[in-house]
């Protein structure tokens, strides 16, 4: 970390842990003059609407026209920009030390990419010390913030022994309460050839330091980590520990990932790039999510997952980042959804909505990602006339201003103030 990107984490880490963990409100504003309303709900983009916000709660959406006179003390007027809800990054790794440039240009010049990187960031992050771990993780999530990611899941990972991935989930709650416990994410090179020993150990002391500051537990079920046995034996410890239940699966190449996370009831399976047709009818016939990860096909040339074929066959959807060091080093949702249009045979609206209240749907949330009467008022203006600009002008910064509960957390109004 530079001194700059230090001095930046250290500033903000106070107002970070505000706003992503336990955020404020209190607010009663009206937001007039919205040029496109997209509510989160995958419906076409709405014009002329306005929004009510009491207490950090949406009370009223509906037309301008309509709007009761007695409604909020103050009021924004957006200026015909378009508002979208907050993102909703479901799948982060962002407490990890050092970084892959070099991995990623091996794999610019050519070179396949295997999950055997991950065990250079274990090293790295064994080694960092635990504020050296916070201030990036902190700088990081500042940066999902001003891009409009409004609530973000961090998982851990890169511990991989009981004390580094006690405290990952340690910094992990500072910054979130999405916490996903991943002690299961490859076997270290110490327990090499004994894979089974190690479950043992995700499975009983790692759980145990770990599951106090978690809400989920998540395996990674591939060729070259863990396999379907070792994945389900993994799950059914987080379940029985009060854990909810993620997959990473059918990254690489097709396997039994995916049809296990709908066979155990899985809040999600993430990545899915490759999946057969029982795989999609056995997701589609499940409450389980499959989170498509398009900024990690980019990162690693490999080939796109099919979204339009899930979305044909009812499965539901959502986008996240995956940011990490080595496959996918974004925060930015914005280029999610901007690949997803254009890789993933998904329309704007499609893609919108899976990155908002698709990433809530992942997380089991009924209280974020949607901007209808009842939700948090989390909500991004967007410089932009309409939703669509995210995908028609990628890698600009579209966002003018962020609200988290109804109060502005980066960015800054129109006009610069209410």
């Amino acid at each position: 970390m530079t001194s700059y990107e230090r001095e930046v984490a250290d500033a903000r880490s106070g107002e970070i842990r505000s706003c992503i963990a336990g955020g404020y409100g209190g607010a009663s504003v009206v937001v007039t003059g919205i040029g496109e309303l997209c509510d989160g709900t995958g419906s076409s983009p709405a014009a002329g609407m306005a929004i009510v916000v009491e207490e950090g709660r949406i009370v009223w959406v509906g037309p301008e026209r309509t709007l009761p006179e007695a409604a909020g003390s103050s009021r924004l007027d957006v200026a015909g920009r378009a508002v979208i809800p907050g993102f909703v990054d479901s799948h982060t790794h962002l407490v990890f030390a050092g970084d892959r440039a070099g991995e990623w240009e091996a794999r610019m010049a050519g070179r396949a990419y295997v999950a055997g990187g991950i065990v250079g960031t274990v090293e790295a992050t064994r080694a960092a010390t635990t504020p050296e771990l916070s201030r990036r993780a902190h700088r990081l999530v500042a940066e999902a913030l001003e891009g409009g990611t409004t609530t973000i899941e961090v998982k851990s990972g890169y511990g991989l022994d009981v004390a580094n991935e006690a405290r990952l989930v340690r910094v992990a709650a500072t910054l979130t309460d999405e916490v996903t416990y991943l002690g299961a994410h490859v076997v270290p090179p110490e327990y090499a050839g004994r894979s089974d020993d190690y479950v043992d150990l995700v499975c009983g002391q790692m759980l145990e330091a770990c599951r106090g500051e978690c809400r989920w537990i998540d395996v990674f079920c591939e060729e070259g980590a863990f396999d379907a046995d070792q994945a389900r034996t993994v799950l059914e410890a987080g379940r029985r520990a009060g854990l909810g239940l993620k997959l990473h699966a059918n990254q690489l190449r097709h396997g039994p990932g995916a049809s296990l996370g709908a066979a155990v009831g899985a809040a999600s399976v993430d990545h899915c790039t490759h999946l057969s047709d029982a795989d999609v009818e056995a997701l589609a016939g499940s409450p389980t999510v499959v989170t498509l990860l398009p900024a990690a096909e980019f990162s690693t040339r490999s080939g796109y997952p099919d979204g339009r074929r899930l979305l044909d066959a009812g499965v539901r959807v959502a986008l996240a980042t995956d940011c990490n060091p080595g496959t996918s080093y974004t925060t930015s949702m914005s280029f999610v959804v901007a690949l997803a249009v254009r890789e993933l045979g998904m329309t704007l609206p499609e893609a919108l909505h899976a990155a908002t209240g698709g990433g809530a749907d992942a997380l089991r949330r009924d209280d974020v990602g949607r901007l209808q009467v009842g939700k948090r008022a989390d909500f991004v203006v967007l410089d932009a006339p309409s939703a669509s600009w995210i995908a028609y002008r990628p890698g600009v910064p579209m966002v003018s201003a962020v609200f988290r509960l109804g109060e502005l957390v980066a960015g800054a109004p129109p006009g610069g103030r209410w």
